[in-house]
């Protein structure tokens, strides 16, 4: 039941909704997609793709289904999807409107994430961030070092700026847990 409460905030625009089903099935969509590709970079991609467009069409979200069927078809469709743009081009530049339309996925207030990510001393920071994937790495540098804005961000790196605004989320976690655990 608690799942339910959390889907109809995220509906309304909710970012700590967003972020709590964000954690609360990742593992579960990045496991699938792993033994679907047998590659964590694709499984990663398509798990942050998943999200993007979970948050996006989160109002077309039918209850009388499990909310991770719902998800784990959505990755489905971003894995054929993928494999299509795979097989069709390398230099195809595909335009989405929706990006344009991005849902705010993102709070400005301060999470507790960003709170334990400011309290820490710079060298010990930076050694942290060492330990996140180098994807991760680049978005929290743009982010917190470089003040990029979210726009900014998906502009250099030339992706949906939903798909930046997840890899923050996952990435901010990351590095919480990390500081978390030394």
């Amino acid at each position: 039941m608690e799942i339910k409460k959390y889907i109809e905030k995220a509906k309304l625009g909710d970012q700590i909704a967003f972020t709590f089903l964000l954690d609360s099935y990742w593992n579960e969509v990045y496991g699938f997609m792993l033994q679907r590709t047998e590659n964590e970079t694709d499984a990663e991609d398509i798990t942050i793709e998943t999200f993007s467009k979970a948050f996006d069409k989160i109002a077309t979200y039918n209850p009388e289904f499990q909310f991770n069927t719902w998800l784990i078809a959505i990755a489905k469709n971003v894995h054929i999807d993928l494999l299509r743009k795979k097989k069709s081009s390398l230099f195809i530049d595909i335009t989405d409107e929706e990006d344009d339309i991005a849902y705010a996925v993102a709070d400005t207030s301060p999470s507790a994430e960003d709170k334990l990510i400011t309290e820490q001393n710079l060298s010990r920071l930076l050694q942290f961030i060492k330990e996140l994937k180098p994807a991760y790495q680049e978005v929290i540098q743009m982010r917190y070092f470089q003040e990029m804005s979210y726009q900014e961000i998906a502009d250099d790196l030339e992706e949906p700026l939903n798909n930046v605004k997840i890899k923050l989320l996952r990435a901010k976690k990351l590095l919480a847990e990390i500081i978390t655990k030394a």
